[in-house]
């Protein structure tokens, strides 16, 4: 009748990971649902704000741009152009290479953007002027004859 009774095992205390939900599965779906606005990711909202600015210009410049073409990369490429030693760039324009079948192109970089800009109002005007400047840039134009509304410096 005297049987050796066994350890109880220690139950895990309350300083250990903690867990989401009492079976430690996570969440089971998305906070938000795909039809909210929340849904939307920076990079998609970003994206946006870009085509924006991009169909205003084209809107006044329609013959120039058509064949243009227009892009958003994450952070410029580490090989700078000779003039931006000491700059990040925030936009830049690449030439057309017709034995390449490239056609002109302007890319917008969204991080460098993004990190001088403090909300959404001034993140489109800061892709509104580096849009402006590297299309006035492409057609040898000065940036308040392609938008009437630059702010210059």
């Amino acid at each position: 009748m005297n049987e050796p009774q066994l350890p109880v095992p220690a139950l895990p205390g309350r300083r250990g990971a903690r867990r989401r939900d009492r079976r430690g599965r996570g969440l089971r779906g998305p906070l938000v649902p795909p039809t909210l606005p929340a849904w939307r990711t920076r990079a998609d909202k970003f994206d946006d704000t870009v085509l924006r600015c991009v169909r205003r210009l084209e809107k006044r410049w329609p013959k120039e741009l058509s064949g243009v073409e227009f892009a958003v990369e994450e952070v410029p490429p580490s090989d700078p152009a000779p003039w931006e030693h000491r700059t990040v760039a925030l936009g830049r324009y690449f030439p057309a290479d017709p034995p390449a079948g490239l056609t002109h192109r302007v890319v917008v970089y969204r991080r460098p953007v993004l990190a001088r800009a403090e909300d959404a109002e001034e993140t489109e005007m800061l892709v509104r002027i580096v849009l402006v400047e590297q299309v006035a840039g492409m057609l040898g134009r000065a940036p308040e004859d392609i938008d009437p509304e630059y702010p210059g410096d």
